[in-house]
C-alpha cells in the first residue's frame, strides 16, 4: 500500500476562509520513558514548500535532518518542551498540550489558525484551531512540525545519553526497549525517567519498599 504524501489542502481551505496565518502544530515523545516532551509549531511559506516532507517516523535521521534545515530557512519554527516535572505533574496528555501552547506562542506572531495534529485541540491555544488525525500524513504544516520536534528531541536525548551512559538513549530516545528496562533495574532511576510511568514507578516504588 503506498504510503500518504501530505498536501497544501487545509491550509489552502484555511486561507479561502480569510486565514493568512497559518501554523502545523505536532508533538513527539508521549511514549518514552525519559525525556521531555517536544512540541513545534511551523509556519510555512506557501511559495518555498520544502519538497519531500512525509510523517517524521516513516523518514530516515537523515532525510529528518535535511529537511529540518530546509524547513528552518524557509519557514518560520518554534520549538518548546514540557519537562518530566510537568508530565509528572500534568499527566502526559496535559504535558503534550502545554508544549505545543508554548510552540504556538513563541512564534513572532501570533497565528490565526492552527492545524494541530492527533484528536484534540490544546485548551489554552489562543487561535483558531482543527484537528486531523494523522495529520503528519495528511498536512505539510504538520508534517514540517513532527520532523523538526522529532529531530530536535532526538538530539536532546543523544546529548542526555553522554551524561546518563548505559541506558541506550543514544538510540532509543528513551523509550522502553528491552536494552533501557533491563538498565532501569540494574542502574536505577535517572532525574531524566518519568516516575508516573508504569515500569519507572513500579521499580521506584520497589525500591521504597525494600528501603522500608
Amino acid at each position: 500500500m503506498p504510503r500518504a504524501v501530505p498536501d497544501f489542502l487545509y491550509e489552502e481551505a484555511a486561507f479561502a476562509r480569510g486565514a493568512l496565518w497559518i501554523i502545523g502544530i505536532d508533538e513527539v515523545g508521549r511514549g518514552p520513558l525519559a525525556g521531555p516532551v517536544t512540541a513545534a509549531a511551523v509556519r510555512l511559506d506557501p511559495d518555498a514548500l520544502p519538497t519531500g516532507l512525509s510523517d517524521s517516523k516513516q523518514l530516515s535521521a537523515k532525510t529528518r535532518e535535511r529537511l529540518t534545515d530546509e524547513i528552518h530557512v524557509s519557514a518560520e519554527v518554534c520549538i518548546a518542551h514540557a519537562s518530566v516535572e510537568e508530565i509528572d505533574e500534568l499527566n502526559i496528555f496535559h504535558a503534550a498540550h502545554l508544549a505545543m501552547c508554548r510552540a504556538a506562542s513563541g512564534l513572532s506572531r501570533v497565528p490565526e489558525h492552527a492545524l494541530v495534529d492527533g484528536n484534540f485541540i490544546p485548551a489554552e491555544l489562543t487561535c483558531s484551531a482543527e484537528a486531523i488525525i494523522k495529520g503528519d500524513c495528511k498536512s505539510l504544516s504538520i508534517s514540517a512540525a513532527s520532523i523538526v520536534a522529532k529531530t530536535c528531541r532526538d538530539k536532546l536525548m543523544v546529548d542526555l545519553a553522554q551524561q546518563y551512559p548505559g541506558y541506550g538513549w543514544e538510540t532509543n530516545a528513551g523509550y522502553g526497549t528491552k536494552a533501557h528496562l533491563a538498565a532501569l533495574r540494574d542502574l536505577g532511576i535517572t532525574p531524566h525517567h518519568r516516575k508516573s510511568f508504569a515500569p519507572v514507578h513500579n521499580i521506584l516504588y520497589q525500591d521504597i519498599s525494600v528501603t522500608d
